[in-house]
């Protein structure tokens, strides 16, 4: 469906989101694939599965607007779920539901971790 999505943040925050990024996804198997130093970087399980870019970008949104952007990452069991929330959280996110069942479907089991922009 898709093949790739991504965002843009302020120059000045570029590298932090990076960071906040790059630990909280490594439980995932998520991690920089292509990189443009200052520019973006592409996350993923491999450089040909590169699908979620983080760009700076001068003129982007210094925070979240209201009802911001959700993103979800598949997890390979509750222990990735649990270390990417405890890593988001170190990296500087916020938690923003710790991990556990939803009500999606019974065997729906998540986190949720708000980047340093929220």
């Amino acid at each position: 469906m898709l093949d790739h999505t991504g965002f843009a943040v302020p120059p000045a925050q570029f590298d932090a989101v990076i960071a906040f990024y790059t630990a909280a996804l490594a439980p995932l198997g998520i991690t920089p694939q292509i990189t443009f130093p200052g520019q973006a970087v592409g996350f993923g399980p491999s450089k040909a599965e590169a699908g979620f870019w983080v760009a700076s970008k001068e003129g982007a949104a210094a925070t979240a607007s209201a009802g911001g952007m959700h993103i979800a990452f598949k997890a390979a069991d509750h222990v990735a779920v649990q270390n990417f929330h405890e890593e988001g959280v170190k990296a500087g996110g916020k938690s923003n539901g710790e991990p556990g069942i939803r009500d999606i479907h019974p065997n729906y089991y998540a986190s949720f971790v708000l980047d340093p922009l929220g």
